[in-house]
């Protein structure tokens, strides 16, 4: 099994891997290209943000400051607003649902460690990673932070500086340290 795929099913691998080391060189590159794109290159932005992505729907818009570790594996949909600074660490699948709204300063991390220091603290560097799934028409506020392995449902809201460690229900609003349901929507 190579580190890709060790990575991409969740086992710890080593990011010190060639291939993964030229993946990300590519991705890094290509982000820079888009971050620094003028705002009225539509079709350059277009162009890059399809290089960069493993898939996009229609109308995709990534502003200025967004980072990720390869771009490969990320998957938005239709209609995807994502602010200014948007960081998506896609050590793991990150897929994003149609008509989803990301705030400023966004995290996505599927990346993580061993919580146990002489698993984490290993010669090779050896890290693992979870998927991050963002349903339909969700709205990331401001200065959010996903964590790896969270499943965020349909039509959710996540309050601005949230930390989500947890599975998030379709049709509510959660917010705080760790985020909490704060009430259901009726989104009927």
């Amino acid at each position: 099994m190579t580190e890709r795929e060790k990575m991409l099913a969740g086992e710890m691998y080593s990011p010190m891997d060639p291939e993964l080391g030229a993946a990300r060189i590519q991705a890094h590159a290509l982000v820079q290209k888009l971050n620094s794109l003028p705002a009225e290159d539509l079709e350059g932005r277009e162009r890059l943000t399809r290089q960069l992505l493993g898939g996009a729907g229609c109308n995709v818009w990534l502003e200025i400051g967004f980072q990720c570790d390869f771009g490969f594996n990320i998957v938005v949909g239709d209609n995807f607003f994502c602010n200014f600074n948007c960081v998506m660490l896609d050590t793991n699948t990150i897929t994003i649902g149609d008509d989803c709204m990301f705030g400023p300063n966004v995290t996505l991390a599927a990346a993580t460690h061993p919580i146990k220091a002489a698993e984490r603290v290993n010669p090779e560097g050896r890290e693992y990673a979870l998927p991050i799934r963002i349903g339909d028409r969700v709205w990331l506020g401001a200065g959010v932070t996903v964590l790896p392995g969270v499943t965020i449902g349909d039509r959710a809201v996540v309050a601005a500086g949230a930390v989500v460690v947890r599975d998030v229900p379709p049709d509510t609003l959660v917010a705080g340290v760790p985020a909490r349901v704060v009430k259901e929507i009726d989104n009927a």
